[in-house]
């Protein structure tokens, strides 16, 4: 491994050398059908939930996996005592009482020196008391805290027209399929079989806590009205007509078995799985029903299993990783690396979803399906973000190779467009999911509640618009106006699924070059000045999870990470820097840090799920950004061009 203070002699036939070693290590991990898929690690609460989850359902013991789920949760805990939201973050009360009551479900000691260390440290965060809604579903669920302190979610919410304030349609994807299961186990109320007969009543200190939303635009009238709703449904949901409630719940079963998703699991998110497999439990379906069953199994498909150690992830990412990984194998170059690129773009074209009008058709009913998921197959949910990143690598290898991609290209365009919300800018899974008032709802503490545009999706949609030649239409014109109003006024943008500002600068300085804005334009300079003002001393960029703290004043410095530092490059080249010193410096930074295998280490995470409330570690971030980077950085020197013409 090289050190900074020993530059090569030609910095473009070393970075030459660092992409091709690193292509040849992204290679051994293609799979034999043309697709990449890297682990996606959360933090605790999956894999603690996931030993909930069988104990819940009684089912027989897998003291193999208990024994390395164990190993996982013990050595990610932090020095504080308790569980963090990401590597290297704060104590978190709410993943901390999961995680305990897994490993003590599991047979640890409780006066063991771990257990007793995270018990202390959840008394002194207000106890058990103090967790968020979810997990005090959690607890309830297993009658080890009661359901009086759960805000109410009455079943019949699913029968309530669609111009009701409160309604599903208005919510995030992901609430939806989280939401509409968990209906059905807040009336029925169920009680966990825990034949073990574990309860964690240590961690209560009978003080109650005051619920505080993680949300970043509660109005304090709202908030007041929204309480005041919640208490009075308490008061009537005995009164509920039974007729009426067998109604509803037929409902959400429906809902759910429409959106079952095979073995790839309901949203394809492991909240949604688990509670519909609790769902279907609570109304007596037996283990081996075709229903259950295969909501059952869905949930065992993201367990990540090794030699010492097991965890099970929040999803899985095979169509996100798959573009990124082929547009940094087109990056690198030559011919095993375009044919590779080739190869997971065959296995993409498959996978759009042409035939099923997902729940985005509420709004959008005239629009036809035309995008990709996130995951294996998720057909309800297709996502923008997916979708633009791979129309972007279709119409690259178009342009080099002519492969036939029209269809699929003109399909993800239409659905695209069509998604656009009012404003200009995209959301991920739905237009025009902007009801910021839901976010008030006592149940909505987690602040997760709904999907509204953001910058990074947007800049995608206008970088993908833009490479195939729509720079002067009005939805253009609508979408840059929405950019250029998003930006900060320090240069940079908010980076919603990734971590942060580095994220989000780079997406829209990419965006903003695709779409032919004069490298000169105040949005372009005061972007690419926030970038090479916030590179470390190292040479490289590092942001971390707090930027997302509701208090955010300006950049902190974090530790260096290669991902981040992949993105600033990336977005200082499409800003016209590749001659900048900052630029340079960055690329050394990486050669300097890729390890013996051609890759590069990352433990930070720089996933965004929900700002304040849970965060992903891509394993496959560290793999394919700074290729994409340091080979990105050899094209342009060696052709001498300003900057590149893609949108990413």
């Amino acid at each position: 491994m090289a050190t900074l203070l020993e530059p090569p002699i030609d910095i473009v036939s070393a970075a030459d050398a660092s992409a091709a070693r690193a292509a040849a290590a992204l290679a051994s991990r293609q799979c034999d059908d043309g697709h990449w898929v890297f682990e996606l690690e959360a933090d605790a609460t999956i894999p603690a939930e996931y030993v909930l989850l069988r104990h819940y359902l009684g089912e027989p013991r897998d003291a193999v996996i208990e024994a390395k789920i164990g190993n996982y949760l013990r050595r990610i805990q932090a020095d504080h005592g308790g569980w963090p939201l990401f590597h290297g973050g704060a104590f978190d009360v709410s993943a901390t009482v999961k995680a305990y009551y897994a490993l003590k479900m599991i047979g640890d000691d409780v006066d063991a020196p771990h257990m007793a260390g995270a018990r202390a440290a959840i008394h002194d965060a207000g106890g058990a008391e103090a967790v968020n809604v979810f997990t005090k579903i959690q607890l309830a669920l297993f009658a080890a805290g009661p359901w009086s302190v759960v805000p109410t979610l009455p079943v019949e919410l699913i029968l309530l027209p669609r111009w009701f304030p409160v309604h599903l349609s208005k919510m995030s994807y992901w609430a939806r399929t989280v939401i509409v299961p968990l209906l059905v186990l807040a009336a029925l109320k169920p009680v966990a079989r825990n034949e073990s007969g574990v309860k964690v009543d240590e961690l209560y200190i009978g003080r109650q806590a005051r619920l505080v939303s993680k949300a970043a635009d509660t109005k304090r009238g709202w908030t007041m009205f929204f309480n005041g709703i919640d208490k009075v449904l308490k008061l009537v949901e005995p009164l509920w007509p039974r007729g009426t409630r067998q109604r509803a719940i037929q409902a959400c079963i429906d809902f759910v078995t429409e959106r079952l998703n095979g073995e790839d699991g309901l949203g394809a998110i492991y909240p949604a799985m688990a509670n519909s497999v609790m769902m279907f439990d609570c109304l007596g379906y037996a283990p081996d029903h075709p229903h259950r069953a295969i909501a059952r199994a869905s949930v065992e498909k993201l367990l990540v299993v090794g030699e010492d150690e097991a965890y099970c992830q929040p999803c899985v990412s095979p169509v996100w990783d798959t573009a990124l990984a082929a547009h940094a194998m087109m990056e690198a170059g030559g011919d095993d690396n375009e044919r590779r690129a080739a190869d997971a773009l065959a296995w993409l074209k498959p996978l759009q979803v042409l035939d099923v009008k997902g729940d985005w058709a509420e709004e959008k009913p005239g629009v036809r399906p035309g995008g990709w998921a996130f995951q294996y197959n998720n057909a309800h949910y297709p996502d923008l973000d997916d979708t633009a990143v791979v129309v972007m690598a279709m119409d690259r290898a178009r342009a080099k190779t002519g492969a036939d991609y029209d269809e699929a290209i003109a399909r993800g365009r239409e659905w695209t467009v069509g998604l656009q919300s009012r404003d200009g800018g995209w959301g991920a899974f739905d237009a025009d999911n902007s009801y910021h008032y839901l976010n008030n709802i006592p149940f909505a503490d987690h602040g997760a509640l709904l999907d509204p545009p953001t910058a990074d999706v947007s800049a995608r949609c206008i970088s993908m618009l833009a490479q195939l030649g729509e720079t002067d239409t009005p939805a253009m014109k609508a979408a840059l106006g929405y950019l250029e109003e998003e930006q900060a006024a320090d240069g940079s943008w908010f980076g919603r699924w990734g971590v942060n500002y580095i994220y989000g600068t780079w997406s829209a300085l990419c965006a903003l070059n695709a779409a032919g804005v004069d490298p000169q334009a105040p949005m372009v300079r005061k972007g690419a000045g926030w970038l090479i003002a916030t590179q470390n001393a190292d040479s490289g960029w590092g942001e971390d999870c707090d930027s997302y703290d509701l208090a955010y004043k300006g950049y902190t410095p974090a530790p260096s990470t290669a991902s981040q530092t992949g993105w600033a490059l990336l977005g200082l080249m499409a800003a016209g820097e590749v001659d900048h010193p900052a630029v340079e410096r960055g690329v050394r930074y990486l050669m300097a840090t890729q390890q013996d295998d051609g890759l590069w280490g990352q433990e930070h995470y720089t996933g965004g799920g929900f700002p304040r409330v849970f965060y992903l570690r891509y394993h496959g971030y560290p793999a394919y950004f700074p290729l994409w980077a340091v080979a990105r950085y050899r094209n342009l020197k060696r052709s001498n061009a300003a900057h590149v013409a893609f949108g990413m």
